[in-house]
């Protein structure tokens, strides 16, 4: 199956970057891993939240044919790692949209995390919660991510999320802020409850349900399994910035020497299925252009292959086979030496020296090994961390259906688990198209997939 053009397109419009700021700091990638093997475990998920935990409501207004409520509470992941989210992110918010008047005795509401770039409420409260007041007499709860909207951190362009690590944390207070939210709902005599989000937020929704206790409803749309394709193969790792995370991958050993060993079953899976992956593509990746590096950057995996060998002291390029002269030439590139630019052809090197043309191809070679093994520890730590294997199965997945586009550019599936193997039971239903052609005309097909999952519900466990 082809990819949705479409998608290709938009992302060409969409000029800013991702993770600007690197991978994150090795201690918060440490927590996180170490985090992730409590929240991926429902029993132990279960003790964290309690179901008293306090949630406030700031604001009520009503309108002609609903009820918004805005609300807020202190995000629980706060109490177990302080400190590693943005001073903004700490206070949850979230809107919730009731009928003004029930029709049955039941009261569904369904949880809708929000998708990459919902800031606020409008989208969704627009084009799922407002519709599914008229359609189904279904109530919602707009849950605003960690990092986005009233959440932002001040020197956070839009979405694009600093450092790697921020979308790690976004997804570990997003399963502990759900659960607070279900719990206070679920005291409030609401019910029965839900989740869903579109694309990443049905990724996270799927999260956050696999660690509620009970039987619940789930919808995610236009996601799947793991998010490392996404930023690995998908056509938004075009806006990765990838000379950045090469930069620090290159030069601090902690990478490679002790975060890699704290990936569990899923990432090193993936570490392993990382290598064969670049190993069958290597000559793709020293045409892509996004991970075209300066010449400086060239002299970045020389000092990682000294650093490896324990003898770490300040980067000194080794160049007994240089004369002083043509030491400069290389690392200064200066004008008398045409040879030297980064595509180099076949008669500037005919006029170089054979261990300056040595020197150049071997650069060259460690450029491309470079832009591979970032590649392979950007997959390893995804899968980590959001990899659906790596938590716990939903209590019933028969209550799950998946809704994917078939030619979606941004969500890859070639290479991965299927949520179905993951999920035994569980229903995939395909739409035809992209990502975006999905996300802009098929909103009434995700909400039908909502009834459905609800009335698979009420109908197997008779409420």
């Amino acid at each position: 199956m082809g990819v949705s053009k479409l998608d290709v397109l938009y992302r060409r419009f969409l000029l800013s970057k991702l993770f600007i700021q690197g991978w994150g700091k090795p201690d918060d990638l440490r927590r996180l891993f170490e985090f992730r093997k409590t929240i991926g475990n429902r029993e132990k998920c279960q003790q964290l939240v309690p179901k008293d935990y306090p949630v406030f409501i700031d604001k009520i207004e009503e309108q002609a044919d609903c009820q918004i409520m805005d609300g807020h509470f202190v995000s629980p992941l706060d109490h177990y790692l302080p400190g590693i989210m943005p001073s903004e992110s700490v206070k949850a918010r979230f809107q919730f949209i009731v009928p003004k008047k029930w029709k049955s005795k039941y009261r569904p509401v369904c949880v809708h995390l929000a998708g990459t770039g919902d800031h606020f409420y409008w989208r969704r409260r627009t084009l799922m919660a407002r519709p599914m007041i008229k359609e189904a007499c279904m109530g919602s709860l707009l849950l605003e991510n960690p990092y986005y909207g009233y959440r932002k951190p001040k020197d956070q362009m839009r979405s694009s999320l600093r450092n790697v690590s921020d979308l790690f944390v976004m997804g570990g207070a997003l399963v502990l802020e759900s659960a607070a939210l279900l719990h206070w709902l679920d005291r409030g005599g609401y019910g029965p409850l839900g989740m869903t989000g579109i694309s990443m937020g049905g990724h996270m929704a799927s999260l956050a349900a696999s660690n509620w206790p009970k039987p619940i409803p789930l919808v995610p749309c236009l996601s799947w399994s793991t998010a490392s394709g996404v930023f690995t193969s998908g056509v938004l790792s075009k806006a990765v910035n990838w000379r950045e995370l090469e930069k620090q991958y290159a030069t601090e050993t902690v990478y490679e020497e002790e975060i890699i060993r704290l990936l569990e079953y899923c990432g090193a899976d993936s570490f392993k299925m990382g290598q064969d992956f670049v190993k069958n593509s290597s000559s793709s990746f020293e045409k892509m252009d996004h991970r075209d590096l300066p010449t400086g950057m060239l002299d970045l995996n020389v000092k990682r292959e000294m650093m490896r060998t324990a003898t770490v002291t300040r980067f000194s390029t080794d160049t007994a086979a240089l004369n002083t002269s043509t030491q400069g030439i290389l690392l200064q590139g200066t004008s008398n030496t045409g040879c030297l630019s980064h595509q180099v052809s076949s008669t500037n090197i005919s006029k170089c020296s054979s261990t300056v043309k040595h020197e150049l191809l071997k650069r060259e070679k460690g450029k491309a090994s470079l832009a591979r093994e970032s590649i392979v520890f950007m997959k390893g730590v995804m899968d980590e961390c959001t990899h659906i294997g790596n938590f716990s199965v939903p209590v019933d997945p028969s209550l799950i259906i998946v809704v994917q586009a078939k030619e979606d550019a941004y969500i890859p599936r070639a290479g991965v688990r299927s949520l179905n193997e993951i999920w035994p039971g569980c229903e995939i239903r395909y739409l035809e198209g992209g990502h975006i052609s999905a996300y802009l005309f098929k909103q009434g097909l995700f909400r039908q997939a909502i009834y459905d999952a609800f009335d698979r519900f009420r109908q197997k466990y008779s409420i």
